[in-house]
């Protein structure tokens, strides 16, 4: 456990996932309630939704990247991708 929180929260990955968290948020609040922005008509309900539009991807993103590290280093008989 102790190793998959490190990979989670180093840089790269939190870099990526936060990436990845901004872009599918914005499309998806564009797309989820962009009448409401536009118009100024924004509840509260819908502000925690947006909120979770950007939240629920970087868990994805940052979930599937330590999977995938893991799993590479896995296949590389426990070394880490740098090599190291």
């Amino acid at each position: 456990m102790t190793t998959w929180l490190k990979l989670a929260f180093s840089k790269w990955i939190v870099h990526r996932a936060g990436f990845t968290a901004l872009f599918v948020g914005i499309v998806l609040s564009s797309i989820n309630y962009g009448d409401s922005i536009l118009n100024g008509t924004v509840t509260h309900a819908q502000i925690l939704r947006m909120v979770l539009s950007f939240f629920v991807p970087y868990c994805v993103s940052t979930f599937s990247s330590v999977s995938a590290v893991l799993d590479k280093k896995s296949m590389r008989g426990g070394r880490t991708i740098s090599g190291g």
